[in-house]
């Protein structure tokens, strides 16, 4: 990501409170995340990160409050976002970041209730009436919320409007044109995991002007990275265990333009 690029993310995140990073799979979405909160903190401090995961049987009793079951009936336990916006209340002087990945997997009206007002930038630190316990409850000032959204999954459906207002979106693209990853190119001067990020550039291109697709199903720039040592063993895999598989989701039905494309890739080793 450019400077200028993450100057923009960070100053829309401290004015909007809740962005959400888009993308297709592989573009860095959790990594990101990770990082834009420790430089908005100006430390690393994983005590004042929380990270979930939305599933379609998430609700709102995990993520507030909700009766339970204990051994002589039902007790009211408070949810892991309930605590930490306690937690962040408590040192109202420190920046608190809440990470949902996969934010459009569950249901979200369902899981934020009345959150969808109290998330609001306007309306941080003002108290509105729980309607389990009856009390009053605010979302921190200092809180940010940011999830992570996978374009490529034609499964799940968009987020509802009355949410996606209280969010800004954040579009992540394949980096494999950013001064970090041709550092990390260069570094192997291998010859073959040149062409092999040239192929995969050029597939690239042809999923964005595909009318099916767009740029939103990209191959991401995660699969080819961390990686200790460029072996061809290595790449095989990214390229049979990753790519290919990808790619048949994609092109399910239209053989063609997949056994070519498995016959570009592959000719890469050859």
């Amino acid at each position: 990501m450019t400077e200028a690029k993450y100057d923009r993310l960070a100053a829309v995140l401290k004015k909007k409170k809740n962005i959400i990073l888009q993308g297709a799979p592989g573009v860095g979405k959790t990594f990101a995340a990770k990082r834009l909160a420790y430089s908005v903190m100006g430390e690393k401090d994983d005590d004042r990160i929380e990270f979930v995961q939305f599933h379609q049987n998430y609700s709102y009793e995990d993520f507030m409050m909700g009766y339970k079951p204990v051994e002589n009936g039902f007790e009211l336990k408070y949810g892991i976002f309930y605590r930490f916006c306690q937690k962040a209340a408590n040192h109202p002087d420190k920046d608190y970041f809440f990470i949902i990945d996969e934010i459009n997997r569950g249901n979200m009206s369902k899981i934020f209730g009345e959150l969808l007002m109290l998330i609001e930038a306007d309306y941080r630190d003002k108290k509105a009436t729980l309607a389990y316990n009856g009390l009053s409850f605010s979302v921190p000032k200092r809180l940010h919320i940011i999830g992570m959204m996978n374009t490529a999954d034609r499964s799940l459906a968009m987020i509802d409007y009355a949410l996606r207002r209280r969010f800004s979106f954040f579009d992540m693209e394949p980096g494999f044109d950013s001064e970090g990853f041709i550092n990390y190119q260069n570094s192997f001067a291998n010859e073959t995991f040149n062409t092999l990020i040239e192929r995969i550039k050029e597939l690239n291109k042809e999923i964005d002007q595909d009318k099916s697709l767009g740029k939103g199903f990209c191959i991401g720039h995660s699969y080819f990275c961390n990686a200790d040592d460029c072996t061809e063993e290595w790449m095989k895999d990214v390229v049979d265990f990753d790519i290919l598989p990808m790619l048949s989701e994609y092109w399910f039905d239209e053989n063609s333009k997949l056994q070519r494309w498995e016959n570009i890739l592959h000719g890469v080793f050859q």
